[in-house]
């Protein structure tokens, strides 16, 4: 098995929405491919803080992850949000979700960024044993509160 994490770009959008679609799948949620394609495109457009790699094995995408980058004032600096993160289930417990973020976090620490969060399921165990091999844990003092404001239009 020979693998590679890689930036993504444009010319993955399609690669990209149809790993979210299964990614989706696996919670039962109906992805908007549309909306999905638009998503990846402004984030791919290089104007927005957002950074996507792409896992693959033998040159076929099997995952990716997503990073969004804002501005935290407990940190003084730049903090990272993974906010995507799917490996393809035959490809799962090969170290390739470890791999892409191992690659986010090293690209992290070169740009500076302060401090890394993500959200993971209550009862998805196998997602937060990855994530705790990284360093994140559960903070006792927290927790995400969150509110649909509007579905944004993409204009890219």
């Amino acid at each position: 098995m020979s693998s590679t994490v890689r930036k993504a770009v444009t010319e993955d959008i399609a690669k990209l929405v149809t790993l979210m679609t299964a990614f989706y799948a696996e919670s039962h949620y109906q992805l908007d491919q549309d909306f999905a394609g638009l998503a990846f495109a402004d984030a791919l457009s290089g104007q927005r803080h957002c950074h996507i790699w792409i896992v693959e094995i033998n040159g076929e995408a099997v995952g990716y992850v997503v990073l969004s980058l804002r501005f935290g004032m407990e940190y003084g600096g730049m903090i990272g949000h993974i906010d995507d993160l799917y490996v393809a289930p035959e490809q799962r417990n090969k170290g390739l979700s470890s791999a892409l973020l191992e690659t986010l976090r090293g690209f992290c620490v070169q740009q500076g960024v302060c401090a890394l969060t993500v959200e993971v399921g209550h009862d998805n165990a196998a997602a937060q044993a990855v994530y705790r091999r990284l360093g994140l844990l559960k903070a006792a003092d927290r927790q995400v509160l969150s509110v649909a404001l509007a579905r944004a239009s993409h204009v890219v």
